[in-house]
């Protein structure tokens, strides 16, 4: 029962706002064009800011980069994995790219780091933003090279100039490079000036001996945060679109499989046998390897020439799916004492 609590209490605080969403916008509770603007309020203001928060008060040295960089190079292994699938058993070249995108592209920052944060605490919400710091811009990058390959369209494949610019302009990568900006230079000044608090501790009014208040900065911070999670999930929720999918089943059975069940079925099991078996490093890869297709992939795809249905199908059913195997994978691993 203890397993069972825990595992509700970390998916329903997830797909309960997406819930909300949906029923919001089935009843027509949202204006034409405002899902749209407040999405853009969510990715380019909120969601950046979540990260930065989650980094800028965290302790450098707890990190484990080696961690962060298996991570970079299992997302790369399952880009090659997939793009041998596709060419295997998928025909028309311009879902290859789409399903492609299914077998490495998670959505880690809107629903991840959000559920590693509620599996693995504060030590994990930090972990968990640095891995982004590395994941988010080989998502991007593998993203535009898997749309790219099978475009027949010269003009649809951007130049390495375009793709290195887009990942700079990335608000996420901003979020997360100002985050870990911050929390360096608070460590140079405490090194540089022997004070025996933090920089960070000033900022947010927790220093009892700090010679100037300047708590307004972490609470504003922390207040623009919080909002971000729950936000973006009733957005997510209130785009979903269950159109017709008679004539794309095995394409999405596909898609979801890849994405929902094999990939976090092998990499969990695998990052364990490694000796990857804390609770903050098993909410980090589950955060990256089970959770839905990113949401901004449908809009690339369309952007690029390739399916748009399908790839609009693969993030609605993926994230609806995720809600089962999410719950699955999560009580197994409570089950045998990772989140014990």
């Amino acid at each position: 029962m203890d397993n069972l609590l825990f595992t509700l209490n970390a998916i329903l605080p997830i797909i309960l706002p997406i819930l909300l969403g949906y029923f919001l916008a089935r009843i027509k509770f949202f204006k034409d064009g405002f899902l749209p603007e407040l999405n853009k309020l969510v990715f380019k203001i909120m969601i950046p800011v979540l990260l930065f928060s989650n980094l800028y008060t965290a302790d450098l040295s707890e990190i484990d980069w080696g961690f962060c960089g298996l991570c970079a190079a299992a997302i790369v292994l399952l880009f090659f994995v997939g793009l041998l699938i596709v060419i295997l058993f998928i025909k028309d070249p311009k879902q290859k790219g789409v399903i492609l995108q299914a077998s490495f592209r998670s959505n880690y920052a809107i629903i991840g780091v959000p559920l590693a944060t509620l599996l693995g605490g504060a030590t994990a919400a930090a972990q968990a933003s640095v891995v982004a710091a590395i994941t988010v811009p080989i998502f991007n990058v593998l993203a535009v090279v898997s749309l790219s390959l099978f475009s027949d369209d010269p003009t649809k494949r951007p130049s390495v100039k375009s793709i290195l610019i887009n990942i700079i302009k990335n608000p996420l990568i901003i979020g997360v490079a100002a985050g870990l900006l911050v929390c360096c230079i608070g460590l140079g000044i405490d090194q540089l000036t022997g004070y025996t608090g933090t920089i960070n501790a000033i900022v947010n009014g927790t220093d009892p001996d700090r010679f100037v208040d300047l708590s307004f900065i972490g609470t504003t911070v922390e207040y623009i945060a919080r909002c971000a999670t729950p936000l973006a999930l009733i957005v997510l929720g209130g785009k979903f679109e269950f159109g017709a999918v008679r004539k794309l089943w095995k394409q999405l059975t596909l898609s979801v499989t890849l994405r929902l069940v094999i990939t976090p079925a092998i990499f969990l099991v695998v990052f364990y046998f490694l000796g990857y078996q804390s609770s903050t490093e098993f909410a980090i890869l589950i955060a990256l390897f089970a959770t839905p297709i990113a949401v901004s992939s449908a809009p690339m795809a369309a952007e690029m020439g390739q399916d748009e249905e399908l790839a609009g199908q693969i993030v609605v059913w993926t994230s609806a799916l995720s809600a089962i195997t999410l719950f699955v994978i999560i009580l197994i691993c409570s089950g045998i004492g990772i989140f014990a």
